[in-house]
């Protein structure tokens, strides 16, 4: 494997997941990050965060979510027929299995910190970003704009890391009062957040090849993502 690549890795129902995986040059210790896609898989566009983040120094894991119902789809971001029967198949029960699969690699590579895992997801990824920070024993989440959070509200008592939210003002797929449920479960159960809304973008406001895509919204969403994770991930000299 280069260190750049994807790998594929056994989950504990029995199925297999490919991943793309990207790792610092040199020996580290490096602080780990599970990636999660949006719906349309894990394409050029996630490819890309994971070399950003893995350039900032993060050893970058991003499994592909829907592989027990087809290999590496990378849909067209016009093309929602091509992703509903995939996107309505997966369930609570295999992503978790999912993420915990490719936590455990994380945990075992010599280079990775342990105790210094986080998650980060846009869209789809960012609901499954947060059941991660749920379901393993993280040091930091990142949600963008994520589709279906407000049904996660009774795993917010489980978060283990404090959690970054970003939505879109804009985004009539998300409205408030479904952000509102989300945070407000959150801030119930006496765990740390961040929440932000920027209200000039749209859903998907990060993603350079969407139609919503809000150059000013993403820069700074993504200077408020890497002050974030390093604060949490990053070891204290």
């Amino acid at each position: 494997m280069t260190n750049h690549d994807f790998i594929t890795l056994p989950v504990a129902d029995g199925t297999s997941l490919d991943a793309y995986v990207a790792l610092p040059e040199g020996a580290g210790p490096f602080p780990g990050i599970i990636l999660l896609q949006e719906a349309f898989g894990v394409n050029g566009h996630i490819r890309s965060i994971a070399e950003r983040l893995c350039q900032e120094g993060y050893a970058i894991i991003a499994p592909d979510l829907f592989h027990r119902t087809v290999h590496r789809l990378e849909a067209s971001y016009a093309d929602f027929s091509a992703i509903m029967p995939h996107y309505q198949a997966i369930t609570q029960e295999g992503l978790t299995a999912d993420l915990r699969a490719v936590h455990g690699w994380l945990q075992e590579q010599a280079q990775v910190l342990p105790e210094k895992i986080g998650s980060i997801g846009f869209c789809l990824g960012g609901r499954v970003a947060f059941l991660a920070n749920a379901v393993l024993p993280l040091a930091a989440g990142v949600s963008y704009y994520g589709g279906g959070l407000h049904t996660l509200t009774q795993e917010a008592a489980h978060l283990h890391g404090p959690h970054l939210f970003f939505w879109g003002g804009k985004d009539v797929h998300i409205p408030q009062e479904k952000i509102d449920l989300i945070i407000n479960a959150v801030q119930a159960a006496g765990k740390e957040y961040v929440n932000t809304v920027i209200s000039y973008a749209d859903h998907g406001f990060h993603c350079d090849e969407r139609e919503s895509y809000h150059p000013q919204a993403a820069q700074e969403a993504w200077a408020m993502t890497l002050a974030f994770l390093a604060n949490r991930l990053r070891p204290k000299p």
